[in-house]
């Protein structure tokens, strides 16, 4: 099993939900990740900001339920990344200037600690430099 990328929280959620959001190019590199039997890494900051999406009524009720279920499911292509110190020290690497909300700098930093691509359509985070999959 080998980690072949990071999704943000709204590429795990498309992702599970197949939504028609989810670029043609994530899609394939997630379904290609699954067929070989690697592992999309999904930081447990996207867990938190599950949460919040939910309670502000952006997200269904049962995203962080069913996202939840899908890492834990050892077959799924999902799985939880803990936020680590090791994890936490590769954000230093990355520019507040160019990646300034947290969540999004953990996710990167993700990335970053594992040596692989950030899976993710916000601009901020393809702008940075940073390995990207959209």
């Amino acid at each position: 099993m080998l980690v072949v990328g990071v999704a943000d929280t709204h590429t795990a959620v498309w992702h599970l939900f197949d939504d028609a959001r989810l670029s043609a190019t994530a899609g394939r590199f997630i379904d290609k990740a699954a067929a070989a039997g690697n592992r999309i890494m999904v930081s447990a900051i996207s867990l938190a900001e599950i949460v919040y999406l939910i309670e502000k009524s952006r997200l269904p009720a049962n995203a962080y339920t069913d996202l939840k279920a899908a890492l834990d499911d050892p077959d799924h292509v999902l799985k939880e990344a803990p936020c680590t110190a090791e994890i936490v020290d590769a954000m230093m690497g990355i520019s507040r200037a160019d990646l300034p909300d947290m969540p999004d700098r953990i996710v990167a930093a993700t990335a970053l600690y594992f040596d692989v691509p950030v899976i993710s359509r916000d601009g901020r985070i393809r702008a940075a430099k940073l390995k990207t999959v959209w």
